[in-house]
């Protein structure tokens, strides 16, 4: 039978620590734990020596007599992870209630299937077998920081309910962009994004410079926008991110899209490694757009995720 990924309690007040200074094999944890009360949040054991400096660590679940009891006794004791398969690490800058915080540490740590993480607060969490969803977060720059990879990282930084991400930025460069197509005369969307292109003459879009002799990089709204003014297309480096989502590879890609307005855009593309999961948001998305988005890339991750 398959385990399932990502086993991390929802609330980690129902994660006890307990000191036991016997074998950490799971038939002497159940003959000192059975029958023992517990308060009635406890769900989850942590079990460690009382030297600290014995590093070993075993979890444990178990289970109470139902009741409305303040403490009652344990009923069932179950090994998660003993010490030849669980590490506990200390880091006081981890909030332990975030999913994706716990999956970073547990990076940390490879080959332990479960990582026991002291945090901020001095709060204990765990994750068992540690899988989290690749999300690739597409965007342009200028301006730095990029923005839409700025946002997802405050949105994941501070989430408790979302499923573990791994959030992987692919940044396009305007000057990048603009080698590929050399010129002498570029035109930008706009001149707040602080691009620079040495040795080329460079106009703004956003300020209607007289027509020339240019090669647009931009979107299609600044083609369209271009369009407009001149009544005529100008050569053009597309640089929208929404552009070829499979090229992010398998898992899930949040992008932008500037002719979207207040909406998100999904699919799924197929390639040559897979399915790609993917949303766009609007340009100048706020904080709530991207939090949508990544609720919906990650519910629709497989398998199924929640809290234990």
């Amino acid at each position: 039978m398959t385990r399932p990924a990502n086993r991390i309690p929802g609330r980690y007040r129902g994660v006890a620590v307990a000191r036991y200074d016997g074998p950490l094999d799971e038939e002497s944890l159940r003959a000192h734990f059975l029958g023992r009360e517990a308060y009635w949040k406890t769900r989850f054991l942590v079990v460690r020596p009382h030297d600290d400096a014995d590093a070993r660590v075993a979890l444990l679940a178990v289970g109470r007599d139902p009741g409305e009891a303040l403490f009652s006794p344990i009923t069932a004791v179950d090994l998660l992870a003993g010490p030849d398969q669980c590490v506990g690490v200390h880091r006081p800058e981890v909030d332990t209630a975030i999913p994706s915080a716990l999956v970073a540490v547990a990076a940390e740590v490879p080959g332990a299937r479960a990582v026991v993480v002291q945090g901020r607060y001095e709060h204990v969490n765990f994750v068992v077998d540690p899988d989290p969803l690749r999300v690739v977060v597409r965007e342009v720059v200028p301006p730095h920081p990029a923005k839409l990879v700025d946002q997802a990282r405050r949105i994941v930084d501070v989430t408790e309910g979302l499923r573990p991400l791994r959030l992987e930025s692919e940044v396009v460069d305007l000057a990048d962009l603009a080698r590929r197509r050399p010129a002498e005369h570029y035109l930008l969307p706009c001149r707040g994004g602080g691009s620079e292109i040495p040795g080329v003459r460079m106009s703004y879009l956003d300020e209607r410079p007289e027509p020339a002799d240019w090669t647009l990089i931009g979107c299609e709204r600044s083609r369209r926008i271009h369009h407009w003014f001149y009544g005529r297309d100008a050569p053009q480096v597309d640089f929208c991110p929404k552009v070829d989502p499979a090229a992010a590879g398998p898992g899930a890609l949040l992008t932008k899209c500037c002719l979207q307005q207040e909406e998100l855009d999904e699919g799924v593309a197929i390639g040559p490694d897979g399915e790609t999961t993917w949303v766009a948001v609007p340009w100048g998305a706020s904080l709530e757009h991207v939090r949508e988005a990544l609720g919906r890339l990650a519910e629709r991750g497989v398998p199924p995720w929640s809290p234990a």
